[in-house]
Protein backbone atom coordinates (compact mmCIF):
# COMPACT_ATOMS: atom_id res chain seq x y z
CA UNK A 1 0.00 0.00 0.00
CA UNK A 2 1.63 3.48 -0.83
CA UNK A 3 2.09 5.12 2.26
CA UNK A 4 -0.47 8.02 1.28
CA UNK A 5 -2.93 6.00 1.56
CA UNK A 6 -2.58 4.01 4.94
CA UNK A 7 -4.89 6.27 6.83
CA UNK A 8 -7.88 4.84 8.14
CA UNK A 9 -6.78 1.62 6.36
CA UNK A 10 -4.24 0.15 8.28
CA UNK A 11 -6.13 0.36 11.51
CA UNK A 12 -7.22 -3.44 10.79
CA UNK A 13 -6.11 -4.80 7.04
CA UNK A 14 -7.62 -7.73 5.17
CA UNK A 15 -5.24 -9.40 3.59
CA UNK A 16 -6.47 -10.43 0.63
CA UNK A 17 -7.98 -6.62 -0.08
CA UNK A 18 -7.02 -4.40 -3.06
CA UNK A 19 -5.11 -1.09 -2.83
CA UNK A 20 -7.32 1.72 -2.12
CA UNK A 21 -6.08 4.13 -5.28
CA UNK A 22 -8.12 2.01 -7.04
CA UNK A 23 -11.17 2.84 -5.57
CA UNK A 24 -9.62 6.31 -6.72
CA UNK A 25 -8.90 5.36 -9.90
CA UNK A 26 -12.63 4.22 -11.00
CA UNK A 27 -13.94 7.03 -8.61
CA UNK A 28 -12.40 9.24 -11.34
CA UNK A 29 -13.16 7.41 -14.75
CA UNK A 30 -16.94 7.08 -13.30
CA UNK A 31 -17.01 10.59 -12.50
CA UNK A 32 -18.38 10.06 -9.19
CA UNK A 33 -18.98 13.61 -6.87
CA UNK A 34 -20.72 14.33 -3.57
CA UNK A 35 -23.90 14.00 -5.11
CA UNK A 36 -23.87 11.06 -6.34
CA UNK A 37 -24.09 7.20 -3.50
CA UNK A 38 -21.54 4.52 -3.77
CA UNK A 39 -21.88 0.97 -2.86
CA UNK A 40 -19.53 -2.02 -1.67
CA UNK A 41 -21.85 -5.19 -1.87
CA UNK A 42 -18.71 -7.40 -0.66
CA UNK A 43 -17.40 -4.46 1.60
CA UNK A 44 -14.64 -6.45 3.07
CA UNK A 45 -13.26 -4.36 5.68
CA UNK A 46 -13.91 -0.93 4.29
CA UNK A 47 -11.54 -0.23 1.23
CA UNK A 48 -14.40 1.33 -1.13
CA UNK A 49 -16.38 3.09 1.44
CA UNK A 50 -13.38 4.76 3.74
CA UNK A 51 -11.90 6.38 0.33
CA UNK A 52 -15.41 7.39 -0.87
CA UNK A 53 -15.52 8.93 2.77
CA UNK A 54 -12.24 10.76 2.31
CA UNK A 55 -14.01 12.16 -0.55
CA UNK A 56 -16.42 13.46 0.52
CA UNK A 57 -18.67 10.91 -0.98
CA UNK A 58 -21.69 9.09 0.14
CA UNK A 59 -21.20 5.31 0.35
CA UNK A 60 -22.85 2.64 1.67
CA UNK A 61 -21.33 -1.25 2.24
CA UNK A 62 -23.02 -4.99 2.73
CA UNK A 63 -20.59 -7.55 4.57
CA UNK A 64 -22.07 -11.01 5.42
CA UNK A 65 -18.88 -11.54 7.72
CA UNK A 66 -19.36 -9.88 11.12
CA UNK A 67 -15.67 -9.69 11.95
CA UNK A 68 -14.78 -7.70 9.25
CA UNK A 69 -18.58 -5.39 8.98
CA UNK A 70 -17.52 -4.20 12.48
CA UNK A 71 -14.02 -3.01 11.01
CA UNK A 72 -15.27 -1.98 8.17
CA UNK A 73 -17.88 0.30 10.68
CA UNK A 74 -15.29 1.57 13.54
CA UNK A 75 -13.36 3.42 9.85
CA UNK A 76 -15.77 4.92 9.35
CA UNK A 77 -16.30 6.50 12.40
CA UNK A 78 -13.97 9.44 12.63
CA UNK A 79 -16.08 11.17 15.49
CA UNK A 80 -14.19 9.84 18.63
CA UNK A 81 -12.37 12.40 20.14
CA UNK A 82 -8.47 11.35 19.53
CA UNK A 83 -7.44 12.87 23.16
CA UNK A 84 -10.40 11.03 25.45
CA UNK A 85 -9.48 7.48 23.18
CA UNK A 86 -5.74 7.94 24.03
CA UNK A 87 -6.23 8.78 27.51
CA UNK A 88 -8.45 5.65 27.95
CA UNK A 89 -6.14 3.78 26.48
CA UNK A 90 -3.23 4.68 28.51
CA UNK A 91 -5.61 4.49 31.44
CA UNK A 92 -5.73 0.47 30.39
CA UNK A 93 -2.39 0.21 29.91
CA UNK A 94 -1.28 0.58 33.48
CA UNK A 95 -4.13 -1.35 34.81
CA UNK A 96 -3.58 -4.59 32.29
CA UNK A 97 -0.33 -4.54 33.23
CA UNK A 98 -0.62 -4.44 36.89
CA UNK A 99 -2.90 -7.76 36.41
CA UNK A 100 -0.78 -9.58 34.09
CA UNK A 101 1.94 -9.09 36.66
CA UNK A 102 -0.01 -10.10 39.49
CA UNK A 103 -1.84 -13.22 37.88
CA UNK A 104 -0.65 -16.62 38.58
CA UNK A 105 -3.65 -18.60 36.81
CA UNK A 106 -3.85 -18.29 32.76
CA UNK A 107 -6.86 -17.12 31.17
CA UNK A 108 -7.91 -19.09 28.23
CA UNK A 109 -10.88 -19.80 25.76
CA UNK A 110 -13.98 -21.60 26.50
CA UNK A 111 -13.97 -25.00 24.84
CA UNK A 112 -16.31 -24.52 22.28
CA UNK A 113 -14.27 -21.33 21.11
CA UNK A 114 -11.21 -23.21 20.77
CA UNK A 115 -12.93 -25.89 18.59
CA UNK A 116 -13.33 -22.97 15.90
CA UNK A 117 -9.89 -21.59 16.10
CA UNK A 118 -7.33 -22.82 13.91
CA UNK A 119 -4.96 -25.39 16.08
CA UNK A 120 -2.17 -23.16 18.02
CA UNK A 121 -3.41 -19.90 16.53
CA UNK A 122 -2.06 -18.00 19.69
CA UNK A 123 -0.39 -19.80 22.53
CA UNK A 124 -0.85 -20.00 26.01
CA UNK A 125 0.96 -16.81 27.57
CA UNK A 126 0.14 -14.57 25.09
CA UNK A 127 -3.51 -15.37 24.45
CA UNK A 128 -3.83 -15.25 28.41
CA UNK A 129 -2.66 -11.70 27.99
CA UNK A 130 -5.11 -11.05 25.57
CA UNK A 131 -7.84 -11.99 27.37
CA UNK A 132 -6.66 -9.68 30.32
CA UNK A 133 -6.17 -6.60 28.36
CA UNK A 134 -9.64 -7.29 26.35
CA UNK A 135 -11.33 -7.41 30.13
CA UNK A 136 -9.77 -4.55 31.00
CA UNK A 137 -11.07 -2.98 27.86
CA UNK A 138 -14.33 -3.68 28.53
CA UNK A 139 -14.49 -2.54 31.79
CA UNK A 140 -12.58 0.74 31.49
CA UNK A 141 -12.87 1.94 28.43
CA UNK A 142 -14.61 5.14 27.80
CA UNK A 143 -18.33 3.97 25.98
CA UNK A 144 -17.30 6.47 22.56
CA UNK A 145 -14.15 4.88 22.24
CA UNK A 146 -14.79 1.26 23.18
CA UNK A 147 -14.98 0.14 19.61
CA UNK A 148 -11.68 1.76 18.85
CA UNK A 149 -9.93 0.29 21.06
CA UNK A 150 -11.61 -3.26 20.72
CA UNK A 151 -9.83 -2.90 16.80
CA UNK A 152 -7.39 -2.09 17.86
CA UNK A 153 -7.12 -5.60 20.30
CA UNK A 154 -8.01 -7.63 17.00
CA UNK A 155 -5.57 -6.00 14.99
CA UNK A 156 -2.44 -6.38 17.08
CA UNK A 157 -3.30 -10.17 18.11
CA UNK A 158 -3.43 -11.24 14.34
CA UNK A 159 -0.25 -9.10 13.16
CA UNK A 160 1.91 -9.30 16.47
CA UNK A 161 0.32 -11.61 18.78
CA UNK A 162 -0.44 -14.63 17.55
CA UNK A 163 1.00 -17.42 15.47
CA UNK A 164 -0.75 -17.16 12.15
CA UNK A 165 0.83 -16.94 8.76
CA UNK A 166 -0.65 -15.21 6.10
CA UNK A 167 1.30 -16.18 2.52
CA UNK A 168 -0.62 -17.83 0.60
CA UNK A 169 -2.96 -19.15 3.00
CA UNK A 170 -3.67 -18.42 6.40
CA UNK A 171 -2.56 -20.74 8.59
CA UNK A 172 0.05 -21.91 11.78
CA UNK A 173 3.24 -20.99 11.67
CA UNK A 174 5.82 -23.72 12.56
CA UNK A 175 7.84 -21.48 14.95
CA UNK A 176 5.32 -20.37 17.59
CA UNK A 177 5.55 -17.57 20.02
CA UNK A 178 6.21 -18.70 23.62
CA UNK A 179 5.64 -14.90 24.59
CA UNK A 180 4.57 -11.80 23.58
CA UNK A 181 4.22 -7.76 23.84
CA UNK A 182 0.44 -7.91 24.28
CA UNK A 183 -0.08 -4.42 25.63
CA UNK A 184 2.63 -2.58 23.65
CA UNK A 185 1.37 -4.10 20.47
CA UNK A 186 -2.33 -2.46 20.95
CA UNK A 187 -1.02 0.76 22.41
CA UNK A 188 1.08 0.70 19.12
CA UNK A 189 -1.97 0.25 17.01
CA UNK A 190 -4.29 2.91 19.31
CA UNK A 191 -1.28 5.30 18.47
CA UNK A 192 -1.69 4.71 14.73
CA UNK A 193 -5.71 5.61 15.32
CA UNK A 194 -5.24 8.32 17.10
CA UNK A 195 -2.98 10.39 14.97
CA UNK A 196 -5.23 9.28 12.12
CA UNK A 197 -8.18 11.01 13.99
CA UNK A 198 -6.39 13.65 14.49
CA UNK A 199 -6.19 14.17 10.54
CA UNK A 200 -9.50 13.53 9.94
CA UNK A 201 -11.93 15.02 12.74
CA UNK A 202 -12.34 17.98 10.05
CA UNK A 203 -14.23 15.79 7.29
CA UNK A 204 -16.51 12.94 9.02
CA UNK A 205 -20.10 14.31 8.24
CA UNK A 206 -20.00 12.43 5.14
CA UNK A 207 -22.31 10.10 5.20
CA UNK A 208 -21.59 6.21 4.97
CA UNK A 209 -22.73 2.97 6.60
CA UNK A 210 -21.96 -0.66 6.79
CA UNK A 211 -25.05 -3.03 6.90
CA UNK A 212 -24.15 -6.85 8.12
CA UNK A 213 -25.89 -8.50 5.21
CA UNK A 214 -25.95 -11.21 2.60
CA UNK A 215 -24.90 -9.68 -1.05
CA UNK A 216 -27.53 -12.16 -2.65
CA UNK A 217 -30.67 -10.54 -0.96
CA UNK A 218 -29.65 -7.08 -1.78
CA UNK A 219 -32.85 -5.47 -2.32
CA UNK A 220 -33.67 -5.90 1.21
CA UNK A 221 -31.11 -4.07 3.16
CA UNK A 222 -31.20 -0.46 0.05
CA UNK A 223 -33.75 1.82 -1.08
CA UNK A 224 -34.79 1.32 -4.46
CA UNK A 225 -33.19 3.25 -7.09
CA UNK A 226 -30.49 5.04 -4.18
CA UNK A 227 -26.99 3.41 -6.16
CA UNK A 228 -25.25 5.63 -8.61
CA UNK A 229 -21.93 3.27 -8.57
CA UNK A 230 -20.67 -0.03 -7.52
CA UNK A 231 -16.67 -0.69 -6.25
CA UNK A 232 -16.10 -3.83 -5.31
CA UNK A 233 -13.95 -7.15 -4.97
CA UNK A 234 -16.32 -10.48 -4.35
CA UNK A 235 -14.52 -13.80 -3.28
CA UNK A 236 -13.14 -15.27 -6.04
CA UNK A 237 -13.90 -18.72 -6.35
CA UNK A 238 -11.16 -20.95 -4.79
CA UNK A 239 -10.34 -22.84 -2.05
CA UNK A 240 -9.71 -20.07 0.04
CA UNK A 241 -12.32 -20.09 3.10
CA UNK A 242 -12.44 -16.29 3.74
CA UNK A 243 -14.01 -17.44 7.71
CA UNK A 244 -10.62 -18.22 8.49
CA UNK A 245 -8.40 -15.07 7.95
CA UNK A 246 -10.72 -13.42 10.66
CA UNK A 247 -11.13 -16.61 12.80
CA UNK A 248 -9.39 -15.79 15.92
CA UNK A 249 -9.83 -12.06 16.44
CA UNK A 250 -13.56 -13.18 15.64
CA UNK A 251 -13.53 -15.38 18.37
CA UNK A 252 -12.07 -13.54 20.76
CA UNK A 253 -14.29 -10.29 20.12
CA UNK A 254 -17.27 -12.45 20.80
CA UNK A 255 -19.04 -12.78 17.23
CA UNK A 256 -18.27 -16.44 16.72
CA UNK A 257 -18.53 -18.54 19.53
CA UNK A 258 -19.13 -21.74 18.55
CA UNK A 259 -19.07 -24.46 15.39
CA UNK A 260 -22.69 -23.48 15.15
CA UNK A 261 -22.67 -19.80 14.35
CA UNK A 262 -19.48 -20.41 12.69
CA UNK A 263 -21.79 -22.63 10.20
CA UNK A 264 -24.79 -19.93 10.55
CA UNK A 265 -21.92 -17.05 9.40
CA UNK A 266 -20.77 -19.16 5.90
CA UNK A 267 -24.53 -20.04 5.20
CA UNK A 268 -24.90 -16.17 4.73
CA UNK A 269 -21.80 -15.92 2.23
CA UNK A 270 -21.43 -16.70 -1.63
CA UNK A 271 -20.23 -20.01 -2.10
CA UNK A 272 -16.72 -19.87 -3.33
CA UNK A 273 -14.93 -22.54 -1.65
CA UNK A 274 -16.04 -26.21 -0.43
CA UNK A 275 -15.77 -25.28 3.00
CA UNK A 276 -18.98 -23.36 3.20
CA UNK A 277 -20.85 -25.84 0.58
CA UNK A 278 -24.05 -27.22 1.79
CA UNK A 279 -26.11 -29.97 0.56
CA UNK A 280 -29.20 -27.49 0.73
CA UNK A 281 -27.91 -25.30 -1.47
CA UNK A 282 -29.38 -24.17 -4.67
CA UNK A 283 -27.66 -21.18 -6.21
CA UNK A 284 -26.45 -22.91 -9.08
CA UNK A 285 -29.98 -23.07 -11.01
CA UNK A 286 -29.20 -20.04 -11.97
CA UNK A 287 -26.06 -21.17 -14.25
CA UNK A 288 -27.62 -24.45 -14.64
CA UNK A 289 -27.97 -23.62 -18.53
CA UNK A 290 -24.80 -21.70 -18.85
CA UNK A 291 -22.59 -23.87 -21.34
CA UNK A 292 -19.06 -22.45 -19.93
CA UNK A 293 -19.63 -22.90 -16.23
CA UNK A 294 -21.10 -26.51 -16.93
CA UNK A 295 -17.92 -27.29 -19.36
CA UNK A 296 -15.55 -26.24 -16.29
CA UNK A 297 -17.57 -27.92 -13.77
CA UNK A 298 -17.62 -31.19 -16.03
CA UNK A 299 -13.73 -30.92 -16.71
CA UNK A 300 -13.52 -30.19 -12.83
CA UNK A 301 -15.02 -33.74 -11.97
CA UNK A 302 -13.62 -35.62 -15.06
CA UNK A 303 -9.91 -34.71 -14.09
CA UNK A 304 -10.56 -35.86 -9.91
CA UNK A 305 -12.18 -39.01 -11.12
CA UNK A 306 -9.16 -39.48 -13.59
CA UNK A 307 -6.60 -38.40 -10.72
CA UNK A 308 -8.43 -40.66 -8.21
CA UNK A 309 -8.80 -37.45 -5.84
CA UNK A 310 -11.56 -38.84 -3.14
CA UNK A 311 -11.78 -36.48 -0.15
CA UNK A 312 -15.09 -35.06 0.38
CA UNK A 313 -14.35 -31.45 -0.24
CA UNK A 314 -12.75 -32.69 -3.95
CA UNK A 315 -15.64 -34.17 -4.77
CA UNK A 316 -17.70 -30.48 -4.20
CA UNK A 317 -15.23 -28.78 -6.38
CA UNK A 318 -17.26 -29.12 -9.45
CA UNK A 319 -20.48 -27.84 -7.47
CA UNK A 320 -18.92 -25.09 -5.71
CA UNK A 321 -18.18 -23.21 -9.36
CA UNK A 322 -21.50 -23.84 -10.59
CA UNK A 323 -22.90 -22.37 -6.76
CA UNK A 324 -20.12 -19.68 -7.01
CA UNK A 325 -21.55 -18.42 -10.33
CA UNK A 326 -24.84 -18.69 -9.35
CA UNK A 327 -24.47 -17.04 -6.34
CA UNK A 328 -23.18 -14.12 -8.24
CA UNK A 329 -25.74 -14.37 -10.92
CA UNK A 330 -28.18 -13.95 -7.73
CA UNK A 331 -26.63 -11.00 -6.73
CA UNK A 332 -26.42 -9.38 -9.95
CA UNK A 333 -30.16 -10.05 -10.54
CA UNK A 334 -31.25 -8.50 -6.90
CA UNK A 335 -28.81 -5.24 -7.72
CA UNK A 336 -30.96 -4.32 -10.43
CA UNK A 337 -33.71 -2.92 -8.14
CA UNK A 338 -31.57 -0.81 -6.25
CA UNK A 339 -29.53 0.63 -9.30
CA UNK A 340 -30.32 3.96 -10.46
CA UNK A 341 -30.38 4.52 -14.42
CA UNK A 342 -26.95 4.72 -15.89
CA UNK A 343 -25.64 3.31 -12.60
CA UNK A 344 -21.80 2.31 -13.36
CA UNK A 345 -20.42 -0.74 -11.47
CA UNK A 346 -16.67 -2.17 -10.96
CA UNK A 347 -16.09 -5.91 -10.29
CA UNK A 348 -12.89 -6.73 -9.27
CA UNK A 349 -12.02 -10.57 -9.83
CA UNK A 350 -9.10 -12.75 -10.75
CA UNK A 351 -8.84 -15.69 -13.02
CA UNK A 352 -8.39 -18.96 -10.69
CA UNK A 353 -6.83 -22.58 -11.26
CA UNK A 354 -7.96 -23.76 -7.42
CA UNK A 355 -9.68 -26.87 -8.50
CA UNK A 356 -7.58 -29.67 -9.59
CA UNK A 357 -5.48 -26.63 -12.27
CA UNK A 358 -8.45 -26.07 -14.40
CA UNK A 359 -8.50 -22.47 -15.44
CA UNK A 360 -11.95 -20.44 -14.73
CA UNK A 361 -11.82 -17.25 -16.05
CA UNK A 362 -13.94 -15.32 -13.92
CA UNK A 363 -13.93 -11.58 -15.39
CA UNK A 364 -15.09 -12.88 -18.27
CA UNK A 365 -17.50 -15.29 -16.99
CA UNK A 366 -19.24 -12.53 -14.85
CA UNK A 367 -19.49 -10.58 -17.23
CA UNK A 368 -21.89 -12.82 -19.68
CA UNK A 369 -23.66 -13.12 -16.95
CA UNK A 370 -24.41 -9.54 -16.11
CA UNK A 371 -25.05 -9.42 -19.82
CA UNK A 372 -27.94 -12.00 -19.77
CA UNK A 373 -29.24 -10.23 -16.72
CA UNK A 374 -29.40 -6.80 -19.17
CA UNK A 375 -26.24 -4.92 -17.81
CA UNK A 376 -24.15 -3.37 -20.80
CA UNK A 377 -20.35 -4.60 -20.25
CA UNK A 378 -18.64 -1.72 -21.08
CA UNK A 379 -15.07 -3.30 -20.97
CA UNK A 380 -12.63 -5.61 -18.40
CA UNK A 381 -9.49 -3.43 -17.47
CA UNK A 382 -6.35 -5.71 -16.65
CA UNK A 383 -5.99 -4.59 -12.80
CA UNK A 384 -2.54 -6.66 -12.24
CA UNK A 385 -1.15 -10.05 -12.89
CA UNK A 386 -0.17 -12.13 -9.98
CA UNK A 387 2.06 -15.41 -9.38
CA UNK A 388 0.38 -19.01 -9.01
CA UNK A 389 2.18 -20.48 -6.20
CA UNK A 390 1.32 -23.60 -7.38
CA UNK A 391 2.22 -23.51 -11.63
CA UNK A 392 4.13 -20.31 -11.66
CA UNK A 393 1.81 -18.52 -14.03
CA UNK A 394 0.93 -14.89 -14.57
CA UNK A 395 -2.74 -15.31 -13.18
CA UNK A 396 -4.97 -12.30 -14.43
CA UNK A 397 -6.68 -10.05 -11.73
CA UNK A 398 -9.30 -7.96 -14.06
CA UNK A 399 -11.70 -5.10 -13.35
CA UNK A 400 -15.45 -5.57 -14.87
CA UNK A 401 -16.77 -2.76 -16.09
CA UNK A 402 -20.91 -2.57 -16.43
CA UNK A 403 -23.49 0.12 -17.21
CA UNK A 404 -27.02 -0.31 -16.07
CA UNK A 405 -29.22 1.17 -17.90
CA UNK A 406 -32.28 1.23 -15.66
CA UNK A 407 -34.56 -0.98 -17.85
CA UNK A 408 -34.96 -4.74 -17.33
CA UNK A 409 -34.04 -6.48 -20.55
CA UNK A 410 -37.33 -7.72 -22.47
CA UNK A 411 -35.32 -11.37 -23.17
CA UNK A 412 -35.63 -13.64 -20.55
CA UNK A 413 -32.47 -14.80 -18.66
CA UNK A 414 -30.97 -17.50 -21.01
CA UNK A 415 -28.76 -19.01 -17.85
CA UNK A 416 -31.41 -21.04 -15.89
CA UNK A 417 -33.72 -24.32 -16.68
CA UNK A 418 -36.76 -22.12 -14.75
CA UNK A 419 -37.78 -18.59 -14.90
CA UNK A 420 -36.53 -16.87 -12.00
Amino acid sequence: MRSCDSAVHAWYRFVLSYPPHLVQDYIKKFGINHTHKVLDPFCGTGTTVVECKKLGIESVGIEANPMAWFAASVKLDWTVNPDKLLSSAMQIVERANDVIANERTLLTLPVESQKVILKNSISPLPLHKTLVLLEQIQTLADNSCLNHLLLALASSVITSVSNLKFRPEVGVSKKLKDDAPVVEAWFSVVNVIVQDLYQLQICHSTPAIVQNADSRNISKSLIANSVDAIITSPPYPNEKDYTRTTRLESVLLGFIQNKAELRLLKEGLIRSNTRNVFKVDTDDIWVSKHLEIQQIANEIEKRRIELGKTSGFERLYHRTVKLYFGGMAKHLADLRYILRPGAQLAYIVGDQKSFLQVMIRTGSILADIAQGLGYEVVGIDLFRTRLSTTTKEQMREEVVLLRWSGKMPLYSYPFSDRPL
